[in-house]
């Protein structure tokens, strides 16, 4: 699995890229050292997993899994232990505490590892990264004040846009994030989420039910029970999409 080693200190960097080298099913393909190098070479070179310092000068590492629109497998390595119960609400992999120990470490990556072998992840060219669409199997961080969340897209039923912010709704949470629509209708693929409207974009594994509505619209139910309405312009579309 390749990893990248993400600590604004040198010596915290070289041991843990130490201790990962020594493990068979780990290759170490870079390291940063805040959170803008960070997102680069993620970018760049499209880890399996990265080693996230938590507390780095100017940015933290939950802001860089803010600004991330596909996050990698995510264990965080920190010597401060006031994070941990954070840091396990955001369903992170695993926790280590630095110094870190050899033995903590492989069962992090056996963890991982299994967690890896469950889920086929799909080869991206690592130049078009940066450019691919996000997909059902695509997971995202979301963060709402102290909450924070791993999301596995296939679990978002709903997108809806509220000011210059979006609730992302999943299970019973709607979190809200900093971020348009039409942003993230870009990157979304078109196959797995529809743009109903202005506001919404629907997730088409969710819908359940289909009706008729005013002005030739439709109205659209989610499985809970969410009624979306798609807008005319949008309806002719939706319709042929959801066609055989």
């Amino acid at each position: 699995m390749r990893a990248i080693v993400i600590d604004d200190e040198r010596l915290a960097r070289k041991e843990l890229i130490t201790l990962l080298n020594q493990l068979e099913s780990v290759e170490v393909v870079g390291e940063a050292v805040n959170v803008d190098d960070a997102k680069e070479k993620i970018e760049q070179l499209n880890p399996d997993v990265i080693f996230l310092d938590i507390q780095m000068p100017e940015k933290t590492g939950f802001e860089l899994l803010e600004e991330l629109d596909n996050v990698p497998h995510v264990i965080f390595t920190t010597a401060y232990d006031e994070y941990a119960l954070k840091a396990f609400q955001v369903n992170a992999l695993d926790y280590l505490l630095k110094p870190i120990e050899p033995k903590r470490l492989e069962e992090a990556i056996t963890k991982l590892q299994g967690k890896i072998d469950g889920f086929t992840k799909n080869e991206e060219n690592p130049s078009t990264f940066n450019h691919k669409k996000l997909t059902l199997d695509d997971q995202v961080f979301v963060k709402d004040g102290d909450r924070c969340w791993f999301v596995r897209l296939s679990n978002v039923r709903l997108f809806e846009s509220d000011g210059n912010y979006i609730k992302v709704y999943f299970d019973n949470f709607k979190p809200m994030i900093h971020k348009s629509l039409n942003a993230l209708d870009e990157r979304l693929d078109e196959k797995s989420f529809f743009r109903a409207s202005r506001k919404h974009i629907i997730n088409l594994g969710w819908v359940e039910g289909i009706e008729p509505w005013f002005n030739g619209g439709l109205v659209v139910t989610l499985k809970g029970g969410d009624r979306i309405e798609v807008s005319r312009r949008q309806a002719a579309r939706f319709k042929e999409m959801m066609s055989l």
